[in-house]
């Protein structure tokens, strides 16, 4: 087989194929096979067809055709491998020469990773927030736990900010009720900002028996859209009552016995959980710094495809939400232009992030081992709270394990380039990110091995960082 490359753009190339008609030897007898499947001829049982037959009856022209079928998408899969490209789309394939007995040709127009050399990435400077924990940190999480521990108590007053009612919802249209919008014993947060504009306008100063009427567009159901009014009957209004900071609400929300003691442990945890978010943000910045330096063409198929996922997505998200369109992005307090624009810019650093991080894979010859995979379809169940098996089966069925292979090297790849760097906080002090590693896990951080080898585990600081890592992909 003889393969020559012409370069369309730094994005796309035509690969012309030229293949000996011995080659196809396998495929033709696959094709004769196949053929012999699907045809009935009097005298002789499905399958057992013979050749010259099926040529006599149905022509040569039928089984060159099931030949190239099978053999053409293998031959360009041995022309890519040998031209050193890296496709990302499909390709147009065309057979431009069939010399029976001789010689076929194809050629295959696709867009590929552009030809780019990744800069030295040794010693970028990046900036970090600093790790020290202020009173401040730590009053906020006091305060978040104590908000878990509230208890409603019901006032005989009008409801404000802040307060919790029970109440029942009626909409009508042109006087007309609309079943499927009434609902009761609604428990709400005055001021949470409800879809349903005005409604907390509305129900500021009311009281339990109190029934107010108030205009709106409906944001859900066949009426979503439409302008209803909306009946309030308030049942109760109930404060928000925090318990004290004391010994016993220590005891109450945790395993400490005194306030000074929980304190002391939120405390180390803030300090542990800046100290992770030191390591994350080192690896972003890095990634980031390295992308800055690097000016790469994006394939207009891949840009294309990578919005058009993102739109998808964000069609499942709003159908989920039982929402209009209008409420769902007035509750995001964001537009559908302002979303797709966003969608235009993350596409474009997603694809390049991918195309770097590959190189990088490629030129630290960084793999996957065993456990390595392992250890992230747990970790990925446990997200997504379903048994590790059934993840892993799921993958295995959807042709899906490669695409963790791809995440998982992406993600060490993206370590490698933020261990490079020089890091230092927002005071001007160092960081170091080994001494982080082995604080948070007790022991150095695992190297990995001559190129070309896998290492046996990533650091554990891999499984509280992964979630940083989600929003690069």
């Amino acid at each position: 087989m003889k393969t020559a490359v012409e370069e369309l753009s730094p994005t796309r190339v035509k690969l012309t194929v030229e293949v000996p008609f011995e080659e196809l030897g396998e495929s033709l007898q696959a094709a004769y096979k196949k053929v012999a499947q699907q045809v009935r001829v009097p005298g002789f049982r499905p399958g057992k067809v013979p050749a010259r037959i099926i040529e006599q009856r149905f022509g040569r022209a039928v089984v060159l055709e099931e030949t190239l079928n099978d053999a053409v998408p293998k031959l360009y899969g041995q022309a890519v491998d040998e031209s050193d490209i890296f496709p990302v789309s499909q390709p147009e394939i065309e057979v431009t020469k069939i010399d029976d007995g001789e010689q076929v040709e194809f050629t295959a127009e696709v867009d590929v990773r552009p030809n780019f050399d990744v800069p030295d990435y040794e010693g970028i400077e990046v900036t970090v927030p600093v790790a020290a924990v202020s009173d401040e940190d730590v009053d906020a999480q006091l305060d978040g736990l104590r908000q878990r521990f509230a208890t409603l108590t019901g006032v005989e007053r009008p409801a404000a900010n802040g307060d919790y009612v029970v109440m029942d919802l009626a909409a009508s249209i042109d006087g007309v009720n609309i079943e499927e919008q009434q609902a009761g014993d609604v428990s709400y947060e005055v001021g949470a900002g409800s879809v349903l504009q005005g409604l907390d306008d509305a129900l500021a100063g009311m009281s339990a028996g109190d029934v107010k009427e108030f205009t709106t567009s409906l944001v859900g159901g066949q009426n979503a859209g439409e302008e209803a009014v909306v009946t309030i009957t308030i049942k109760s209004v109930k404060e928000k009552v925090l318990p004290e900071l004391d010994d016993e609400f220590a005891q109450l929300a945790s395993e400490f016995d005194t306030l000074d003691e929980l304190k002391d442990s939120i405390r180390e945890q803030a300090r542990r959980n800046k100290l992770i978010e030191q390591v994350i943000q080192a690896r972003e910045n890095a990634l980031d710094a390295l992308l800055d330096k690097i000016d790469i063409p994006i394939p207009d198929s891949a840009f294309k495809a990578e919005v058009d996922n993102r739109k998808h997505n964000l069609e499942h998200q709003i159908a989920d939400s039982g929402l209009s369109k209008e409420a769902y992005f007035r509750l995001y307090q964001t537009t559908e232009e302002e979303r797709h624009a966003e969608f235009d810019a993350s596409a474009v650093k997603a694809i390049k992030t991918g195309f770097v991080l590959d190189k990088i894979v490629k030129a630290e010859e960084l793999g996957v081992s065993e456990q390595e995979l392992t250890d992230f379809v747990v970790r990925r169940a446990m997200q997504m709270n379903v048994a590790p098996n059934t993840l892993a089966k799921h993958l295995a069925d959807n042709d899906q394990l490669t695409l963790a292979m791809v995440e998982i090297v992406r993600d060490k790849a993206k370590s490698v380039v933020g261990d490079a760097a020089k890091v230092v906080d927002e005071d001007g002090q160092e960081v170091d990110l080994k001494a982080i590693y082995t604080e948070i896990n007790g022991q150095p951080p695992v190297e990995e091995p001559a190129k070309g080898e896998a290492s046996a585990e990533e650091p554990a600081e891999a499984d509280e960082t992964e979630k940083a890592d989600e929003t690069e992909k």
